[in-house]
Order: structure tokens, then sequence, then C-alpha cells
């Protein structure tokens, strides 16, 4: 079950809203909220909650023997067995036949691990459990006495499928106490509508248009960056729209979870656009690995290995395929590049020039992402450049603008800070502030239906209705 499903919007939400305030104390309502994040991730396949029961039960234990431990030998053995049975499951399902598949290729033998379904979420729930067993033995909180609130936080589902990773020490105070207001209701579930309108009107738009220029293989030069261009757009209002929606999910059901995307596409600089990128993610790596292997307090070779290594682990997070490898390793060393070479040019470059600059790095970034053939993905960046390319524009790419005309250029709108910038002018306009906190919701309503009526009317085209 995903967040832009009819089932969801239609079915499963409102009638959560209905049960879950219904009921006015804490208890009933994790209750609720617990039996429904398990309904919601047991949708597609029931036996996949087996695996993430079973890493919630022994990091549970694994905490409450933390709090008693006071050999660290002992304490470092426990946390140990914690972690690496979180990853053990991570790894088989999602790593094995990856790696065995390039074993078998190097050495010319016939291994071959049968193949396995990847249960849906399992690299965001397993991060999010080894930041609680983790910051037990740090100190950082104490072990959750109660299993059913450990396990509302690794199941609950506005942030189990596609992020943000919610580290425990984040909530912890909110699984025992939180409330709701009207207030906390109408924000959350404006932020939801936004994220849906994100998915429906953008992403999905974009996605199709980028399956149509992808799929031949011969690409023109126009063909190849508009292709670039519109899976940025894509991928950005993808992943951005199931944070959006989730934190305001979270907001209805009194959880803060921290922002995961700041209009990244703004950025000055590799560094700044992965501290605008799924933050979350980039949270977790510094926290849990970056740090913990030295961070850069050991000289420029151990912060050079230290980063090659977090970027390596970035790559694979994202999928089981080279060319997931090569994209991290791609912006490794670019930070590299950045950290030891470039800083103080940088510097000296106006900001608009720094800006497009990251942007391409980004956009070539985003072709190796896509491709899981690195040929494929080597052959449209040439193509970009004029290399192999099949002429300078195709009827394939005149068809496409021909449908989506306006849609880029909405979205690359908004993928700029205006909503923020209008914020800011509004306070300091009361008359047109008062106005626009009436119109607010009507707007997040009308997109609410509007992507809605897109979900039920798919046989239809909504790029029609960005067509001169």
């Amino acid at each position: 079950m995903v967040f832009s499903s009819l089932l969801f919007l239609l079915l499963f939400l409102p009638l959560l809203l209905i049960l879950y305030f219904i009921g006015k104390n804490l208890k009933w309502r994790n209750a609720v909220l617990l039996l429904f994040s398990l309904v919601f991730y047991a949708w597609g396949e029931p036996k996949w909650i087996l695996c993430m029961l079973g890493a919630t039960v022994i990091n549970y234990i694994c905490a409450l023997v933390l709090e008693k431990a006071s050999s660290p030998i002992r304490r470092k053995v426990v946390l140990a067995l914690g972690v690496i049975a979180s990853l053990a499951a991570l790894f088989y399902f999602k790593y094995a036949s990856f790696f065995m598949d390039t074993v078998a290729e190097l050495f010319g033998v016939n291994w071959r691990l049968p193949d396995v379904q990847l249960p849906i979420g399992i690299s965001f729930y397993t991060f999010q459990i080894l930041t609680y067993t983790v910051d037990v033995y740090r100190g950082k909180v104490p072990p959750q006495k109660n299993f059913a609130r450990l396990l509302l936080y690794v199941s609950c589902f506005p942030q189990l499928i596609a992020g943000p990773i919610v580290q425990y020490a984040d909530i912890a105070a909110q699984l025992d106490e939180r409330t709701t207001s009207m207030s906390d209701f109408a924000d959350g579930m404006g932020r939801f509508s936004i994220g849906l309108a994100k998915k429906v009107l953008l992403a999905n738009g974009c996605g199709k248009a980028v399956e149509t220029l992808l799929t031949g293989t011969a690409l023109s030069v126009s063909g190849a960056w508009l292709g670039a261009v519109l899976y940025a757009l894509q991928i950005y209002f993808d992943f951005s729209a199931y944070s959006d929606m989730a934190i305001g999910l979270g907001h209805v059901f009194g959880f803060s979870y921290r922002e995961n995307f700041n209009y990244p596409y703004i950025s000055a600089s590799v560094g700044e656009f992965w501290r605008r990128w799924h933050i979350s993610l980039g949270s977790f790596f510094r926290d849990y690995v970056y740090i913990p292997l030295g961070g850069n307090r050991a000289g420029n070779w151990a912060t050079a290995r230290n980063l090659l290594i977090v970027w390596t682990l970035t790559g694979l997070w994202h999928g089981a395929s080279w060319n997931f490898v090569v994209w991290g390793l791609y912006y490794g060393v670019w930070l590299l590049i950045e950290r030891f070479a470039l800083k103080t040019v940088l510097e000296r470059i106006p900001k608009v020039l720094r800006i497009l600059g990251t942007l391409l790095i980004v956009l070539v970034g985003w072709v190796l992402f896509y491709h899981v053939s690195l040929a494929d993905g080597w052959r449209q960046i040439t193509a970009m450049f004029g290399f192999g390319a099949a002429g300078w524009t195709d009827e394939t790419v005149t068809a496409v603008l021909s449908e989506i005309t306006i849609l880029p250029l909405i979205a690359a709108l908004c993928c700029l800070p205006v909503l923020p910038k209008l914020k800011t002018w509004l306070e300091t306009h009361s008359n047109w502030n008062r106005a626009a906190e009436i119109a607010a919701p009507i707007f997040e309503t009308a997109l609410l239906l509007l992507s809605i009526a897109f979900l039920v009317g798919q046989s239809y085209n909504p790029f029609i209705y960005f067509r001169f």
C-alpha cells in the first residue's frame, strides 16, 4: 500500500483517523496507530512482517541487556549482536544475490542464490532500529521498556516505506506523551495534500515523459538533456513528496519529524546539495558511520578514506547494483575535490555560476543513478555532450514537449523556495497574511481533490491540462 493509492486515501486513512481520534487517551491512540501500521506494512505480503518483528524483538532485548551490563566487553558484544542481527537480514534480502553474482562472474563459477523478494521498507526500518540500539549503548537514550511502543516507533507507517529516517532519540518522548490540536491536524493534512500533489501531478507526469525519452537505443542531444532534467525533477518530487506526506501525517498524529529536503537544486556546491537532499540519510551516515570511523579528526588521508567508505555505503543503500556504487563514489570523489582542491576557488566564483555548475554535476549523477546498466548511463552522458548522439533533436523530443509543454516549467518553479519567501513577505503585511490564512486551506483542499481526481481517472492524460 502506498500513500498515492485510492485504497489508502479513501478507505485506510479515513478509517484510521476516525478510530484514532475517537479515543482520548494515548494508550488507545498508540494501539490504533500500531495496529494500522502493521496492517499497512503487511498489506502486500504479510510474511515480511515477521522480519520486522524479529529485528525489533532482538534489539529490544539487546537494549534491556545493555542497561544492566557493566562490563565494556559485554556491552560491545551485545551491541554487536543487535547490529549484526539487523544488518544480516538487510544483507541477505538486498545484497546477497548481488555479491554472489559478482563473485560468480569474476571467477567463472555457477553460483547463484534463489531469487528472494525484497521486504518493503527494510532499508528504512533497519536503520531506524539501529539508531535505537546504538543510542542506548551510547547512553543517549534509556531503553524503551514497553515493547509495543518500540514496535510503534519501528513500524509507524507514515515514514516506514520511504522515510524520512527517524532517529529514536528524536521521538522517544513523543511515544510516551503527545497531543494533536485542530491546528496541528489542519497543518498536517495541508502538508500531506501538498506532498500528494507533488507525487501525482508533478513526479508521475515527469516520470512518464522520462520513460518515453530514455527507452530508445538512440538518443539525440536534446533528448538526452531533456531526459536528464525531467528525471532530476521526477526523483526530487517523488522523494520529497513522500517526505512531505510522512511529515504531514506525523503532525496529524502528534509526531514531529525533521525536514528531509530543503530545496536542494539551489545549492552552490556538492556539499551543500547533500546538506539539503535526503537530510535524514546524510545525518544517519554522519552520526553512525562517518564520525565513528574517525570523521575528519585523523588527517587528510583518513578523511578521504572515511568519505569514500560512507559514499560507497550510501550508493549501496539505494540499491544492489554497480551503478549505485559508481553513483556513490562519484559524489564521494566530488566532495573530496571540493574539500581539498576547490575550497578557496569556489569562494571567488559568483554564486549563480556555482549553482549552475552544481546542477550540471547533479544531472550527470542522476543519469548514473537512473540506468542500471553502466553502459547505458555512459551512452546518455556522452550523448548529452554531443558524442555518439543521434542528431541534435528527434521526433520523440517533439512529441514529449507537445504533451507536457509547461509542466517542466511548473516543476522547476516548485524547486525554488518561492513559498518560504512568500510566507516571509506575508508575515510583514498583516492584511495579505490574513487573506492567505483563509486561502491556504482552500488551496490545499483543492490540491487534495485534484490529486484524487487524477488517480480516479488514470485513463486520462494529466498532461493535457498543461498544454498550450
